[in-house]
């Protein structure tokens, strides 16, 4: 077997990626090769979610320019390329234009640390399909992932306008709120793994995927990331019904063009960082490597990881086909109610069984077994609980003033709109219109 192919420790496992023949040049090459790849991706997801939106929705999709549609999202690079580029006079000019620079930079940055595969032979040198990596590759993710929020939170407050600055304030805190949960549910990933470094994570993942053995993590993350990239059902900075495209409403041209392919981008970033953490990263799936030798060598793991990477964009396009937009009480409640504690509380244990590990030497079979017990006990017993009202007796039935502010405003709960003026013109109405067809009725029997 070819050791350029992958490393191998002793004992057969897989090892983390060697830099130690890398040069600047096949830095660069990665770097390029990472922009191309992620452009074409989003052309590619454009025309995947419209054709899988179609089909679930009963409608055809993009089918006009080029075959099955294929061509529809480079009509629309081509069309935004070509639009009229609208400066607003009150905007502040220099933040109103470094807003989707720094939204599009920080989307490109992820997957700078994401291993795409194993040590292969490029041009001579032994190199991994990975641009780089540190002992705190994860850790580098979030910072990169918590920066890309100051382009949406400058892009609406630079143009001074009312709107987009509502839907940049709700954007910064859907992200506050779900970084905290997405950063608690990795915390266990790092333990079990007893590294941050990307491709450490992945080569401890061998012989099971963590979306296995740390399954609450596994969905807590999911669920998270969903909410990170501002998608269907936690689309609420963008909610077009409400806040009319949210912090994107005074852009148009390339600098729109920007943020849509930031967020795009930002999609494959949560899926990338969703195979690399609990999907084995580019480990062959269904456990083919131990039927075919060279499933794990060579260049066959980019596919595996590119399978994997296309899984999670698919769930996210079912998502926004399927599902509803949460109310954004209900939105912040799943986030900071029931996401974070159940975080927090699975850290714990994970914690306390792994430290069981350590000093009584216990097999990670018991380990994985012990900690899924656990788990599948505190669902169940919290799925029995009582569901109490959050309401007290003196918020029941309160009337609210929805234009005490000068604006309408929703009741929250517990509290109960006064009655509608028309409510009393209703039975009044009614006997008028049922009067009225009564005489239609006679008159035609005439």
């Amino acid at each position: 077997m070819n050791p350029l192919n992958y490393l191998v420790s002793a004992e057969g496992n897989f090892v983390p990626a060697d830099f130690s023949q890398e040069t600047w040049w096949l830095s660069l090459l990665k770097a390029v090769f990472i922009i191309v790849f992620l452009i074409l991706s989003v052309l590619m997801a454009l025309w995947v979610e419209r054709r899988g939106l179609g089909r679930m929705q009963t409608r055809p999709g993009p089918n006009v320019h080029g075959p099955f549609g294929l061509f529809q999202a480079i009509a629309d690079a081509v069309k935004l390329l070509t639009k009229e580029d609208i400066w607003t006079k009150k905007s502040d000019k220099f933040i109103y234009i470094l807003a989707p620079t720094i939204a599009a930079f920080c989307a490109f940055m992820v997957f700078a640390v994401i291993p795409m595969g194993p040590n292969v032979n490029l041009f001579g040198h032994s190199s991994p399909l990975q641009l780089m990596d540190m002992p705190v590759s994860t850790l580098y993710i979030l910072a990169i992932s918590a920066l890309g929020v100051y382009g949406i939170v400058l892009g609406g407050w630079s143009t001074r306008s009312t709107f987009p600055l509502l839907g940049s304030v709700r954007s910064a805190a859907q992200v506050v709120s779900y970084e905290l949960s997405m950063s608690l549910s990795i915390v266990a990933v790092f333990l079990v793994s007893g590294s941050m470094s990307t491709s450490e994570i992945v080569a401890a993942q061998d012989h099971v995927w963590w979306a296995f053995a740390l399954a609450p993590s596994f969905v807590i993350y999911l669920i998270s990331m969903v909410g990170e990239v501002n998608r269907l059902p936690f689309d609420l900075p963008e909610a077009e019904g409400e806040l009319v495209a949210g912090h994107m409403i005074e852009y148009s041209s390339m600098k729109f063009a920007w943020f849509f392919l930031a967020e795009y981008i930002n999609m494959f970033n949560v899926s990338a960082v969703a195979t690399t953490l609990f999907f084995g990263g580019w480990h062959a799936p269904f456990g083919l490597g131990y039927i075919w030798e060279g499933a794990n060598s060579g260049w066959w793991p980019m596919l595996w990881f590119t399978m994997k990477l296309w899984f999670f964009m698919f769930l996210m396009i079912w998502t926004r086909g399927t599902l509803l937009r949460f109310r954004y009480d209900q939105f912040m409640k799943l986030g900071w109610k029931v996401l974070i504690p159940i975080s927090l509380a699975w850290f714990v244990l994970v914690a306390f069984m792994q430290g069981l590990r350590e000093f009584y030497q216990l097999n990670s079979f018991y380990l994985v077994g012990g900690i899924m017990a656990i788990a599948i006990v505190l669902i169940v017993v919290i799925s029995l609980l009582p569901n109490k009202h959050e309401d007290t007796e003196g918020e029941k039935n309160e009337t609210f003033d929805a234009f005490a502010g000068g604006y309408p405003v929703p009741p929250l709960p517990g509290q109960s709109l006064p009655p509608s003026p028309r409510a009393g013109r209703r039975p009044v109405s009614a006997q008028l219109a049922g009067a009225t067809t009564s005489n239609e009725s006679e008159g035609g029997q005439k």
